[in-house]
C-alpha cells in the first residue's frame, strides 16, 4: 500500500485546529510548514485538496478569548472573524500558487445537484493547478445541517473527488494499541479495533479518535485509503508520500461503491423511513431487489418523490438507504398492495417500484455481490 501512497495523484489533506493552534493562537510556522509540503506536492503533479480546520480558534485569537463558548452565534461569530484570517495565512505561504476557499454546509452535499455542483467547481478548480481549501461553513450552519466536524467532510469531498487517498493531520501518532503502541494498518474496523477508540476532544477541536474512525469508514466503502498521522511532525507529508512508514493507514474495501450509491449512503441527509416485513428484508438484504409496496409496513416522516429515506425492519434497525419514487403520503394509501394494484388506488402509477435497486445502498447485499 505504502506504494499506492506514494503513487497517489489525488489527494485530500485534512488538517485538524491542534495542528495549526496552540492556546487559541493560530502558529504561524505550523501553517507554514504544511503548505511548504503541499508546495511540493503541487511541483510533483499531485492535485491536492485541503480540508482545514482552524476558523474558530483563529477568532478566538483574534478577541483574546481563552475559553471557547458552546453558544451557536458566539462560534458562529467566531467562525467568520477567524475564517478570513485563515484564508490570509495559507494564501501568504502557498504562494504562487492559485487558491480558492469554499465553505459548504451539509445542504450542499445533501441536494444531488448541488452535490455535483460542488465536484465540478473543484474539478474546475484542479484544471487551473489551482488548491481548495475547504472548510465548513460555521458562520452560517446550525445544528441540522452540521457535518460535525471536518473529519466527516474531508472524507465525503474525497469520495466527492475520487481521491487516490485522505490524509488526516492530527495531533496524535495515530491509533493506539490496547499496549499503547501506534497499529500500522487496519484492514477491517472491527469491534476489536472499536474498543482502542478514546473520544478526545480539546477546547478547540471538535473530534476526537472517534470521528476520525468514522470519516475512514466512509472513505474505505468509497475505495479510498487513509492515513492517520502526527501533523506536527517535521515534513510528515513529504515523509509519507515517499513511503515512509507513519501512523495509521486504514486499507480501503476491495468492492468500491458505486458514485450514485455513494452518495446516498454517505453524502445525503434521510427524510423518513420506511418499514418494511420480514419478505422485503429478505428480498432486500439476501437477494439484492428493488423495493416494492408489498412488503412495506409504514412510511414515518414528511418526505416526497426523489428525497433519501431509511428503510427499516420490524424492530427499527436501519437495512439501507435508498431515492423513493413515492412521498411518504402515498405510500402510506399504497403499503401492502401489490404493484398492479398502484394504479388502482392513487389514479396514477409513475413507478412499479417504491425503491429501485439502481436506487438503493444495502450495505449487506453490497459488500456480499
Amino acid at each position: 500500500m505504502s506504494k499506492a501512497i506514494k503513487e497517489s495523484k489525488k489527494i485530500v489533506i485534512k488538517v485538524g485546529t491542534a495542528v495549526i493552534t496552540k492556546d487559541g493562537y493560530l502558529e504561524e510556522e505550523q501553517i507554514k510548514n504544511i503548505s511548504s509540503q503541499i508546495k511540493n506536492l503541487i511541483k510533483k503533479d499531485i492535485k491536492v485538496i485541503l480540508v482545514s480546520s482552524g476558523a474558530i480558534a483563529c477568532g478566538m485569537g483574534i478577541l483574546g478569548f481563552k475559553k471557547r463558548q458552546h453558544l451557536l452565534p458566539f462560534q458562529q461569530g467566531l467562525a467568520a472573524l477567524g475564517q478570513n484570517e485563515l484564508m490570509n495565512r495559507y494564501s501568504q505561504f502557498l504562494k504562487p500558487n492559485l487558491i480558492a476557499q469554499i465553505l459548504l454546509t451539509r445542504e450542499d452535499l445533501n441536494q444531488r445537484q448541488r452535490y455535483l455542483n460542488v465536484r465540478n467547481s473543484l474539478l474546475t478548480l484542479w484544471r487551473w493547478n489551482a488548491i481548495p481549501i475547504i472548510n465548513e461553513n460555521d458562520s452560517v450552519s446550525v445544528e441540522e445541517i452540521k457535518f460535525g466536524d471536518n473529519d466527516q467532510l474531508a472524507s465525503l469531498v474525497a469520495n466527492l473527488v475520487g481521491a487516490n487517498l485522505l490524509l488526516i493531520l492530527s495531533d496524535v501518532n495515530g491509533l493506539h494499541s490496547s499496549q499503547d503502541e501506534i497499529v500500522p494498518v487496519v484492514e477491517n474496523i472491527t469491534p476489536a479495533i472499536g474498543k482502542l477508540i478514546f473520544k478526545q476532544k480539546g477546547n478547540l477541536g471538535k473530534g476526537g479518535m472517534l470521528s476520525k474512525i468514522q470519516a475512514v469508514k466512509i472513505a474505505a466503502k468509497a475505495g479510498i485509503p487513509s492515513l492517520i498521522v502526527n501533523g506536527r511532525e517535521k515534513e510528515i507529508i513529504k515523509k509519507v508520500i515517499e513511503g515512509e512508514e507513519k501512523g495509521t493507514l486504514f486499507l480501503p474495501k476491495q468492492k468500491k461503491i458505486k458514485a450514485r450509491k455513494s452518495w446516498i449512503a454517505f453524502s445525503s441527509l434521510p427524510r423518513g423511513d420506511i418499514i418494511i416485513d420480514q419478505g422485503a428484508e429478505e428480498a432486500l438484504v439476501k437477494k439484492g431487489k428493488s423495493l416494492l409496496c408489498s412488503g412495506i409496513i409504514a412510511a414515518n416522516g414528511k418526505f416526497g418523490l426523489g428525497d433519501v429515506v431509511r428503510i427499516l425492519d420490524k424492530n427499527k434497525k436501519e437495512l439501507a438507504r435508498g431515492l423513493t419514487n413515492y412521498s411518504n403520503e402515498e405510500i402510506g394509501r399504497i403499503k401492502g398492495l401489490q404493484s398492479s394494484q398502484i394504479k388502482t388506488e392513487l389514479g396514477y402509477k409513475y413507478y412499479e417500484e417504491i425503491i429501485h435497486r439502481d436506487n438503493l445502498y444495502c450495505p449487506a447485499s453490497e459488500e456480499s455481490e
